[in-house]
């Protein structure tokens, strides 16, 4: 997920650009658009939960999730001029393209799957769990791009990505670094100057 990329680059960023002038950057974040972003965090998470209970919201949930790439898509798209964006966007456009051609879900390596254990791939074999994933199998298009990394430890988080997933998190670390420490960095040295004076 692109989180890993957001909270590495948080923390790089305040190592690298020192805490008070990141933490002003950061704070001044400007997006085309910025309200897509959470927007689509929460009907993402209506759409988990909601499904449960309704069967009609089940059976649509492919394409209701392949929705939201596209308007994430867009939203990357005005964005671009910024450092990352093209990553983050190619990483997206990855996983919204294997999605698309295997019915709005998300192919899983029942190998790869194994590091969650055994209760995750016996959800992942049974195919009863409602979810955007399913297993992959013979059937399946572009498995390549599909969730077949596996994570660890010593990583700290155990889950199995993508390659769309790996472009994004480095195009959001590319973002966030491009904004908490070369842009700090120009700060100070503005406030060098300007004490110079």
């Amino acid at each position: 997920m692109v989180y890993d990329g957001v909270l590495l680059g948080l923390i790089v960023g305040l190592i690298r650009g020192g805490w008070r002038q990141s933490l002003i950057r950061f704070s001044q974040i400007r997006l085309i658009a910025g309200w897509m972003f959470p927007l689509l965090l929460l009907v993402q998470f209506i759409i988990f939960y909601a499904q449960e209970k309704w069967a009609w919201l089940a059976s649509i949930n492919g394409y209701l999730f392949l929705g939201i790439y596209v308007v994430g898509l867009i939203f990357l798209w005005l964005n671009r001029h910024h450092k990352g964006f093209w990553l983050i966007f190619i990483g997206v456009l990855l996983n919204f393209i294997v999605m698309a051609v295997n019915g709005g879900r998300m192919p899983v390596s029942l190998s790869a799957s194994e590091v969650l254990g055994p209760y995750y791939t016996d959800m992942l074999k049974s195919g009863s769990v409602i979810s955007k994933h399913y297993m992959m199998d013979a059937s399946t298009h572009l498995s390549l791009l599909g969730d077949i990394i596996p994570l660890s430890k010593p990583y700290p988080r155990t889950q199995v990505i993508s390659v769309g997933d790996v472009v994004m998190n480095f195009g959001m670390f590319l973002f966030i670094q491009s904004v908490m420490v070369v842009n700090g960095k120009k700060d100070n040295q503005q406030e060098t100057n300007a004490r110079h004076t």
